[in-house]
């Protein structure tokens, strides 16, 4: 084995999960809207979801990546310390936030803490759904694997990728915009129409990430295996 080569991607792949991760965090407040040249049942002719899903589409991406290189085992190692640096993520913000600005500074401390910190309802809602939905994404991705003899890559990315990223959607649109506001009074709590009008949107953009991310899923992986078959070989040179 390459270990040159072999850790410079496993590197890569913890770099990414966790850039990824943490953008994710930091943008899950804006809300962004796409229109689309169709018209589709609920959403219309606009898809509204949430600023995280580009972001944290991506770390779909590098932990099905993670998962087919290192294992099972190694891949709800990196799921569950994102979890808990998304944790020191929150701590270090509001920390900020908290601490008192300079007559100086140039950006107003209202405006930094409106911008940076997110609400309880959508930090529950994001936190739950992520610890659910990666865990579950590496499970499937590994039982499909299982069930196909190492076999379709394409299988298990796409499949373990789409009911996590169904889960994903579901546990943080239903806990951040109705079930922490109507329970818990934190946030406001979004009408069934506009819920489901969220949540549709965020799901198909998710979804078409995982269908277009197929290559490169493919292209990391067969470049790992490709470093490892060049150690190998230089090795027994």
């Amino acid at each position: 084995m390459s270990d040159r080569g072999a850790s410079g991607v496993q590197v890569a792949l913890i770099a990414l999960f966790t850039t990824a991760l943490v953008t994710a965090q930091l943008t899950a407040t804006k809300v962004l809207a796409f229109s689309i040249p169709f018209s589709l049942p609920i959403v219309g002719s606009e898809l509204i979801l949430p600023g995280a899903s580009l972001a944290y589409a991506l770390t779909f991406l590098a932990s099905d990546c993670y998962s087919e290189l290192y294992g099972r085992r190694s891949a709800h190692v990196l799921v569950n310390l994102g979890f808990a640096m998304n944790i020191v993520l929150l701590v270090l913000v509001w920390a900020t936030i908290a601490a008192p600005a300079a007559a100086s500074s140039a950006v107003d401390p209202g405006t930094f803490a409106a911008v940076l910190g997110a609400s309880t309802n959508v930090v529950l809602g994001s936190l739950l759904a992520y610890l659910v939905s990666q865990n579950w994404d590496v499970f499937v991705f590994h039982r499909l694997k299982e069930y196909t003899d190492g076999r379709a890559l394409w299988l298990r990315n796409v499949g373990s990728t789409a009911t996590s990223q169904a889960i994903d959607t579901v546990i943080f649109v239903g806990v951040a915009f109705y079930l922490a506001p109507e329970l818990l009074g934190v946030g406001s709590a979004l009408p069934p129409s506009i819920l489901l009008g969220l949540g549709i949107g965020q799901y198909l953009l998710k979804l078409l990430i995982a269908l277009f991310d197929t290559p490169a899923v493919y292209a990391i992986v067969g470049y790992a295996r490709s470093r490892t078959m060049a150690g190998s070989t230089a090795g027994a040179d």
